[in-house]
């Protein structure tokens, strides 16, 4: 069906950052998939993993214990806030598990009136027709009403406005510390604290969506460990897989004893090979000295993004973000940029306030940093001069 935008442009193989297109030419990836490929192309952990549990079983549903399920749920819950973990396909599955989970403790404990979540303006949280109410942004809602009910929205950063959103049938605040296709925006870290305390005053849930800025995207494992502070419930995906689908959402023992057997499922989510990928994503990601030097990477991308920016100041108003999910708004059109970067050898990809995202994968180094501040030289000095 029609629902994509495509480029004319078709890639025949992967390695680490770069994508091979079927003329043979190399790209340097700075879109990573959406943040998807957070390890690159062909990692080989990720091959033997996935390849490995390929050749043993694929599928076998949740009615049977999964082991590297099992595992793989241990191995976030002892990185995390959280005391337990659901598996399934996608960040939308994950939104879905995470609003009806919010809904389902709050009749678990005796309050069915309080159902309504509220969200952030500029948030994304996935296309099914509650996820795209809970954001609530014309773009998605045009011709999907009526609207779901259930969900509110309030300034992004204005805890004036959050505050005065709260009614007595309010349940949730969800958040992303990061917003991504709402323009690369950045919560502050007193007011990621302040959302926590107003949660906490008015008996509230607190959802993060970090199916973007999470699994170490921001140079922690979780984008909201940089505030010292833990929501109730997370929503995981993205770069959990490294490129196979997974989504995840962990929650605390209190919050999750509303799920009993029977109250939700899926029936891929979890599965085998899905495991197996998100077990190898964590060898890696939780290896000493990873993090630490995706924060190192991250710091040095930042300050020649910010150089970069202040050399063209007619194509670029500034650059955006953290770790490495970073944002470039633009004066010209974020597309005209984003196509002279891909004629150029460079992927990106756009956002809402006239971005361009640069989300690389988590393994670039200094030679790819450089190489990806040449070709945006390039590329605005291009526009400029074009402008001129």
């Amino acid at each position: 069906m029609n629902t994509y935008g495509q480029r004319d442009l078709a890639f025949e193989r992967g390695e680490g950052p770069y994508l091979f297109a079927t003329d043979g030419r190399r790209y340097l990836d700075f879109a990573s998939g959406i943040a998807v490929t957070a390890l690159g192309h062909s990692h080989p952990h990720l091959v033997a993993a996935l390849t490995e549990q390929a050749g043993k079983l694929w599928h076998c549903s949740n009615l049977f214990r999964i082991p590297a399920g099992e595992r793989l749920a241990e191995r976030l819950v002892e990185n995390s806030f959280a005391d337990k973990a659901f598996f399934c396909n996608s960040g939308l599955e994950a939104f879905e598990a995470a609003a009806k989970l919010t809904r389902k403790y709050f009749s678990h404990i005796g309050q069915p009136g309080r159902w309504r979540i509220l969200a952030l303006q500029g948030s994304f949280h996935g296309r099914s027709l509650s996820a795209i109410a809970a954001s609530g942004n014309p773009k998605y809602l045009e011709g999907f009403g009526p609207v779901n009910p259930g969900f509110a929205q309030a300034a992004f950063g204005n805890l004036n406005e959050l505050r005065a959103a709260i009614t007595d049938d309010l349940a949730a605040i969800i958040v992303e510390p990061v917003q991504g296709e709402g323009g690369i925006r950045t919560a502050q870290l007193d007011f990621l604290r302040a959302v926590r305390e107003v949660c906490d005053e008015f008996g509230l849930l607190l959802i993060f969506d970090e199916i973007q800025c999470g699994m170490g995207r921001t140079g922690k494992l979780y984008a909201h460990e940089w505030a010292g502070i833990a929501p109730d419930i997370m929503m995981l995906a993205k770069g959990l897989g490294g490129g196979f689908p997974i989504g995840a959402v962990l929650a605390t023992d209190k919050v999750a004893a509303a799920f009993t057997p029977g109250v939700h499922g899926t029936t891929f989510g979890g599965n085998p090979l899905a495991m197996a990928c998100g077990n190898a994503v964590l060898d890696v990601i939780l290896e000493e000295g990873f993090l630490p030097d995706v924060d190192r990477i991250a710091r040095l991308l930042w300050e020649e993004l910010q150089a970069l920016a202040a050399r063209h100041p007619s194509v670029l108003a500034e650059a955006r973000g953290a770790g490495l999910m970073l944002g470039l708004r633009c004066h010209a059109p974020n597309g005209e940029l984003m196509k002279l970067l891909r004629d150029n050898g460079l992927l990106t990809v756009t956002a809402a306030e006239n971005v361009v995202r640069l989300l690389p994968p988590l393994i670039i180094g200094e030679a790819q940093v450089a190489e990806a501040i040449d070709i945006l030289d390039r590329s605005c000095a291009g526009l400029a001069q074009a402008a001129e």
